[in-house]
């Protein structure tokens, strides 16, 4: 894979920035659709689909099938028609920082499956993660909210696997990954049109473009962007501008606040992650130097 253009880590940071703020944008674009979230989640990944093709051609990625691609692309694909089903069935504050909790999920799928250790830091983030959670279940424990919350728990579950199988991958099966994600849940979501009353007005359509293109395809050609430049961590920092702007949007253009339980797991969420991300960025950069002046001497 071979860069066509070069610059900067701080026009990085501005693609990673501009990256979180349009993803920040699927709540209220959900809202905005009266379609079925699956029929919504199929069409926005045919259209992020074609966007995708597109950049992988114009950089050179080679698509391949194999062990690695397919899995990420079925983990993508999960994460894409879980996060949908959990805008409909539940808060689009809940739904996005629900699947927001990934990182933590990363820690525990790593250790059952590649046998990693845990940190006394680690295991602190995933009791103070799991705390946080719960508190969305204290706002309404109707069905449908129930089953949005899970909704987005399993959002993050997926997610996590997602990036933890893409981690262990190389660019092409990266790429390949990302592009079997969008046509899985295209294969699986677009049949629904056939059960589903999904009226074509012009405003549905201009939603529903808007979704795959800006919602999701530029975004995920942005992220690779600035993957390239900025660290896992200032990406992962960065990137916290979705959770926080995502029901900033639905609040403004759609009158839905979260509720008070609602708000305070949402801080103690985004606060676990972010401190834990800056904790353990400390501890391998402190392992770093205790290495260089072991040899030094």
């Amino acid at each position: 894979m071979n860069d066509k253009f070069s610059y900067t880590k701080n026009t990085a940071v501005i693609f990673m920035v501009t990256c979180a703020i349009l993803w920040s944008t699927a709540g209220i674009l959900i809202k905005f659709l009266p379609w079925n979230p699956m029929v919504i989640a199929g069409t926005r990944s045919l259209i992020s689909a074609a966007i995708y093709m597109i950049y992988m051609r114009y950089e050179g990625i080679h698509f391949v099938v194999n062990r690695s691609s397919v899995f990420g692309g079925v983990a993508l694909s999960g994460t894409f028609l879980f996060f949908i089903a959990a805008n409909k069935l539940t808060t689009s504050a809940n739904a996005i920082v629900l699947q927001y909790s990934a990182p933590i999920f990363i820690l525990i799928i790593s250790a059952l499956l590649f046998h990693q250790r845990f940190r006394r830091g680690d295991i602190l983030a995933v009791a103070v993660t799991s705390v946080g959670i719960s508190l969305f279940f204290l706002d309404q424990l109707s069905g449908g909210y129930l089953l949005g919350n899970l909704m987005g728990i399993a959002a993050g579950i997926s997610f996590a696997f997602m990036f933890v199988i893409t981690g262990r991958a190389d660019g092409d099966e990266r790429g390949s990954g990302i592009l079997l994600g969008h046509l899985i849940t295209a294969v699986i979501g677009i049949p629904f049109l056939f059960f589903y009353e999904t009226p074509f007005t012009m405003v549905n359509l201009a939603v529903i473009l808007a979704m795959g293109i800006f919602q999701l395809g530029i975004p995920y050609i942005l992220y690779g962007l600035a993957i390239r430049k900025c660290s896992p961590l200032a990406c992962s920092l960065i990137s916290a501008v979705e959770p926080l702007l995502n029901p900033v949007w639905v609040f403004l253009f759609d009158g839905e606040a979260p509720g008070f339980y609602a708000l305070v797991g949402g801080a103690v969420v985004i606060g676990a992650v972010v401190f834990w991300s800056i904790w353990s960025n400390f501890q391998e950069h402190r392992i770093e130097s205790t290495s260089v002046s072991a040899k030094e001497l």
